[in-house]
């Protein structure tokens, strides 16, 4: 059993990191290699979500490297596994031999691979781990193509606001830590520390899962996560680092509810990203950049789920979710191949002109819209469900956002499917392209039935949750939220591309992702980087100096210590060499080799020697 728990995460982790150290001389066979490792991976996680396996190793004293798989890691595995495989198809078609692809490929592995270490991991350290590596590939994928600034200032940016709120999980290390409790730093014992230290473990982690999530008010950093290849957005978006904060909280639940605070904060700060960056999603006319809003606005949902107590609900639209969001970003990636743009007006026809990715791009604009009996909708109603439970504001609240799902899909496809535009540029989607896409379509209408109970009860099982012990949706919810959402659709699609009744600077702040960004740099970049300049000054003005001054000092003091000691030092030992030599002149003059010549002179020395002894007497 540890056997398959190791193999399930050093396979992608070993592969990656041999790409990346082949190098280019890799490129050729790396999509290959890289397809085959995630079909094995893939094999070894369904494996693992049926068998459980779990894996220990020493590490520190007292702390040793542990992995397990459950119901809520081994779901999670199976969709991280199944939709990496799916986005290295299409970018084993989309990538050309004159890429980097060992470097991308291998990256790509290892982002996989650190995710799966952060769902199977059982204490924070381990997390803390794959989280870091995340990160960390994360910033390089998105900046994959490093000679463009624009693209590492994105990455840039994406990476310190990340790493900004990563700083809550070592605050929660720290604090569990100090808490002194038995398995203090297992992910299950958090919820045993005491007083103050269990509100500063939640406070940290609740920062860093909003910060990974791109929670409000993290929210801004995912939009310059487009820069990357769409492939990059595509795994980012669904299955891995973008789910990893969602899936922390859901882990979590208890220690939310233990604190007493941190179910209220987080189910409100869900809610509240759902309805406003559906709205930010709503004001786009990029395609990619609506779609980075509405994944903050799905992804909130599923932290609207951790803080209701709906953890069904929430597994099951990161489920759903990772389908259809993976799909839509590898179809936006694929007309931006084919038609050199992601501009909504600029796509009008895309569907029509590729009718094979257009149907299945359509079918997950669908699902996410939450359109009954498309499965976004009935895992909206079930977490929404648990927010009933909490507070008819907090529902009103949810169900507001999943409208906006609605509007924005619909969107979409009116720009898509409207008659298409003469365009003597366009090249034709590469063939293998289109079959990732068919089969996420396929896994999108083969979710359908997330809207039966039987099958929410057999997610329940998975999760070990006993029966009942979660709200189940009533029919009136099913109808209300159904009916709200074609009626929102279809009033978007008759409204189409006509400018809303609003306020030029309401549009421009929606538009502008609400101006978290310039609200960043003002509260957060620009101090940070006015002290790295008074730093600056300081290191040029005073440590420079005094750098420059203790050598000048020390080159005096040398010539000092060369014209003076030295020249003293020489001078005494020629003089002791001057002596000595003397001496060994002296002491050879009475060497004659004759006997009688040594006689007398043993002679003198006994009465010097004597006269000497009568003297001292």
């Amino acid at each position: 059993m540890s056997a398959l728990m190791w193999a399930l995460v050093a396979l992608p982790l070993g592969a990656g990191a041999l790409l990346l150290m082949a190098g280019r001389r890799a490129d050729r066979a790396a999509p290959g290699v890289a397809l085959a490792v995630a079909v094995a991976a893939l094999g070894l996680a369904v494996a693992a979500a049926f068998r459980h396996p779990s894996a220990r190793a020493p590490f520190l004293d007292g702390l040793p490297v542990r992995f397990a798989v459950d119901g809520l890691s081994g779901l999670l595995a199976v969709t991280i596994t199944a939709v990496t495989l799916a986005v290295l198809l299409f970018s084993a078609a989309e990538f050309g031999a004159g890429e980097a692809r060992a470097r991308f490929f291998g990256l790509m592995l290892l982002f996989a691979g650190s995710m799966l270490v952060t769902v199977t991991a059982t204490t924070l350290p381990v997390l803390l781990m794959g989280w870091e590596v995340m990160g960390a590939t994360s910033w390089a994928l998105i900046g994959y193509w490093w000679r463009d600034p624009e693209r590492t200032s994105a990455a840039d940016t994406a990476f310190l606001t990340t790493r900004t709120a990563d700083l809550g999980l070592y605050l929660a290390a720290g604090a569990a830590l100090a808490s002194g409790h038995d398995s203090a730093l297992s992910l299950d014992g958090l919820a045993r520390a005491e007083e103050p230290w269990l509100s500063f473990v939640a406070a940290g982690l609740v920062v860093a899962a909003f910060g990974k999530s791109a929670q409000l008010p993290f929210s801004f950093w995912l939009s310059k996560a487009m820069q990357g290849p769409s492939p990059v957005s595509a795994l980012l978006h669904s299955a891995t680092m973008v789910v990893a904060g969602a899936y922390l909280l859901l882990r979590t639940g208890p220690l939310l509810d233990a604190s007493g605070w941190g179910d209220d904060v987080v189910a409100w700060t869900g809610a509240a990203t759902a309805l406003f960056l559906g709205l930010v999603a709503v004001a786009q006319t990029d395609l990619k950049q609506l779609l980075a809003a509405s994944t903050c606005a799905q992804i909130g949902f599923m932290v609207l789920a951790a803080g209701a107590h709906a953890a069904s609900g929430g597994t099951l639209q990161l489920i759903a979710h990772a389908a259809a969001k993976s799909l839509l970003f590898l179809g936006a990636g694929a007309w931006l191949t084919a038609l050199g743009t992601q501009r909504l007006p600029a796509l009008l026809g895309a569907a029509r002109r590729h009718p094979a990715a257009g149907v299945a791009f359509t079918v997950a604009a669908l699902s996410l819209a939450g359109l009954p009996p498309l499965s976004l909708w009935a895992a909206k109603d079930v977490l929404l469900a648990g927010a009933l439970e909490s507070s008819p504001w907090l529902y009103a609240t949810g169900l507001a956002g999943a409208v906006l799902s609605a509007v924005y899909s619909a969107k979409v496809l009116w720009y898509l499917w409207r008659p298409a535009v003469p365009r003597p540029d366009a090249r034709p989607i590469p063939g293998g392209a289109v079959a990732p896409l068919v089969l996420l379509a396929q896994a999108c209408v083969a979710l359908t039935p997330l809207a039966f109970a039987p099958l929410r009860d057999s997610v329940e099982r998975v999760l070990g949750l006993p029966a009942g012990i979660e709200p189940s949706p009533h029919p009136w919810e099913f109808a209300l939220s159904g009916a709200l959402a074609l009626l929102a659709a279809a009033v978007a699609w008759a409204w189409g591309s006509r400018q809303l009744p609003l306020p030029q600077r309401a549009k421009t702040g929606f538009r502008d992702w609400l101006g978290l960004e310039r609200v960043a740099h003002v509260l957060l970049v620009g101090p940070t980087m006015r002290l790295a300049r008074a730093a600056t000054a300081f290191d040029d003005r005073v440590l420079d100096r005094a750098v420059d001054g203790s050598a000048s000092a020390a080159v005096r003091l040398a010539r000092w210590t060369d014209g003076v000691v030295e020249r003293a030092f020489d001078g005494t030992v020629g003089a002791v060499a001057a002596g000595t030599r003397a001496l060994g002149r002296w002491s050879r003059r009475p060497q004659t080799g004759q006997l009688h010549q040594y006689l007398a002179q043993a002679v003198a020395a006994f009465t010097v020697l004597a006269v000497v002894l009568v003297l001292l007497r």
